[in-house]
């Protein structure tokens, strides 16, 4: 879409450092650049110690050479202080990702997953899942002239959470499965800070000739990402539903790699309500050997949050 050149809108993006939030705002960010010419100023809150202080003495220096906003951006809960200092000492509206650590109210809007089970509002608004950068990298990769590639699929492993427990040995069967019955196709396999540290020396243990490891420690940022926008197909543990809907917004074929649940819980339900509604495919449903069907209407909502910012929230274009 053609982005009209008039006033850019001026954007305070806050950061955390943490890949996960950071994926939220720059997907929000992308999706929104695609409709509306933006300005968009990093503010990092890393050492940044005087939200409360800032906010009562209505100051923010940390942004005082930039532009007043229109927006400020953040996930994750050490931005939220930063976030209504800078509103209450230069303006706009605060748009928050995920569900906050203080009250919803305090934030112009929150936008927050539906697993986390907050109804929708005024001031809420939500969606399938986290948001991420996906979208654009798919779209990049397919206009370059590549396209996903049924010979190669990839597995991305969490480990234990709050929700789910572990079982190593049902994790290896189903994986090693999963790879001896479909010879032709080469995958990659990458780990996560939470997976045990058993679990790669019990596969390499074993090896598999259409099976490559690389852990999470080997690979570079936006790694996963460039893989997402390659496969055709990636198998996902159930717990970690970030990966997930991170390759369901790619348009892969999603399998779900079954992993014992700790107790019944928001989470958990909504993994299943993803098998039911058949965007994901259950590794007890699945037919060994068969090709992962990919979603019949891709996750795109860092896009559709988007629209409806542009068309119904933020007013005419400046």
């Amino acid at each position: 879409m053609r982005v009209a050149q008039r006033s850019a809108c001026v954007v305070w993006r806050f950061s955390d450092g943490k890949p996960g939030h950071e994926a939220q705002s720059q997907g929000l960010i992308n999706a929104l650049a695609q409709r509306r010419q933006l300005q968009v100023h990093e503010l990092s809150v890393n050492d940044y110690r005087r939200g409360l202080l800032d906010l009562v003495q209505k100051r923010f220096a940390c942004g005082a050479a930039l532009p007043s906003p229109a927006l400020l951006i953040g996930a994750g809960h050490a931005t939220h202080w930063p976030l209504l200092a800078a509103r209450r000492a230069r303006g706009g509206r605060i748009i928050v990702l995920m569900k906050p650590s203080l009250p919803r109210s305090w934030f112009d809007l929150c936008i927050i997953p539906q697993h986390d089970g907050v109804p929708a509002g005024n001031k809420v608004f939500i969606t399938q899942g986290p948001l991420n950068t996906l979208n654009t990298l798919r779209t990049k990769a397919r206009t370059a002239g590549s396209a996903a590639d049924t010979r190669r699929g990839l597995f991305l492993i969490g480990g234990p959470s709050s929700h789910y427990a572990w079982s190593e040995p049902d994790m290896l069967q189903q994986i090693q499965q999963i790879v001896r019955t479909t010879p032709s196709v080469h995958w990659l396999l990458t780990t996560s800070r939470r997976t045990p540290a058993t679990f790669l020396a019990a596969l390499q243990a074993n090896p598999v000739s259409n099976l490559e490891l690389i852990p999470h420690s080997a690979t570079a940022p936006g790694w996963v990402a460039r893989q997402l926008a390659q496969v055709a197909q990636v198998w996902v543990s159930e717990d970690s539903m970030s990966m997930i809907f991170e390759a369901l917004t790619a348009g892969a074929g999603v399998g779900l790699l079954q992993v014992p649940a700790k107790r019944l819980s928001r989470i958990t339900r909504y993994s299943a309500s993803l098998i039911a509604a058949t965007y994901v495919t259950a590794f007890a449903a699945w037919q060994p050997g068969s090709l992962l069907p990919a979603p019949a209407q891709p996750f795109n909502e860092a896009q559709r949050c988007a629209r409806w910012l542009d068309e119904q929230w933020l007013g005419p274009h400046g």
